[in-house]
């Protein structure tokens, strides 16, 4: 027996299933619309730093939950996704008639399709260094510690191997940022870097790093955590969060 529930999210009918082979969600559109289209996983963080990206651009889009559980065999797993994405992985963002992959490729295709507010600093030095920092997250740290990482290695070495490269990319990480930042990770204005660094701070505390070593990353967290495009976007807010997760 499975247990439905249904409730509307942003144009979409969202249908929660639950029974004896766990949960699933399933988005369909309540109405024809030419809104984007993102395809989001609650707890990605590359999923998140693309939610907080649209947010900030005040772009209103359709979600379409997409699991990353190869063990609950859902959606991201599917060869109808893989004609989305390739790679199986989210976000991916249907916009202007086109199919994007990647959040860093989509966040710039955002950033010149869409440059206001600006996502990054117009002084060519910062925007570098806006970009080392998303770079240093999202290929130094990110991609050792996601899921698909952990099931492959199994639960206690997945750990163990996700530990060792935060810890190591973090202690890169607070060197860069503690001579970059301002108000933010880069001077004081808010840029793609933050978008970048507050989901994968969410991820190290996931996986119980100790974050005392590293201060200012700290205090880069805790500066946006009331602004509204990062609290609306947080993982525990999506449509598929699971209940044991809301408010986390």
């Amino acid at each position: 027996m499975s247990a439905v529930r249904q409730f509307a999210y942003k144009g979409m009918q969202v249908t929660h299933l639950s029974g004896a082979f766990g949960s699933k969600v399933s988005l369909r559109k309540m109405s024809t619309n030419s809104k984007p289209v993102l395809y989001s996983f609650w707890s990605s963080s590359c999923s998140w730093r693309l939610r907080i990206a649209l947010a900030l651009k005040g772009i209103d889009y359709d979600i379409k939950a997409t699991s990353l559980s190869k063990t609950a065999n859902e959606h991201v797993y599917t060869s109808e996704y893989r004609e989305v994405n390739p790679m199986q992985k989210v976000p991916s963002l249907k916009i202007d008639g086109h199919t994007l992959c990647d959040s860093v490729a989509i966040m710039h295709y955002l950033e010149e399709t869409r440059p206001q507010p600006p996502l990054l600093p117009q002084d060519p030095v910062k925007r570098a260094k806006v970009r080392e920092i998303v770079e240093l997250i999202c290929s130094g740290i990110q991609p050792l510690q996601n899921i698909t990482v952990q099931e492959h290695l199994g639960n206690d070495l997945g750990l163990e191997f996700a530990q060792h490269w935060i810890i190591r990319g973090f202690q890169g990480l607070e060197k860069v940022v503690s001579q970059s930042a301002g108000k933010f990770c880069v001077g004081d204005e808010l840029s793609m870097a933050d978008i970048c660094l507050v989901p994968q701070v969410r991820n190290a505390r996931r996986y119980k790093i100790d974050l005392s070593p590293y201060p200012t990353v700290v205090r880069l967290y805790q500066e946006v955590q009331e602004m509204e495009a990062f609290k609306s976007t947080h993982p525990s807010t999506q449509p598929d969060c699971p209940p044991e997760f809301l408010k986390k």
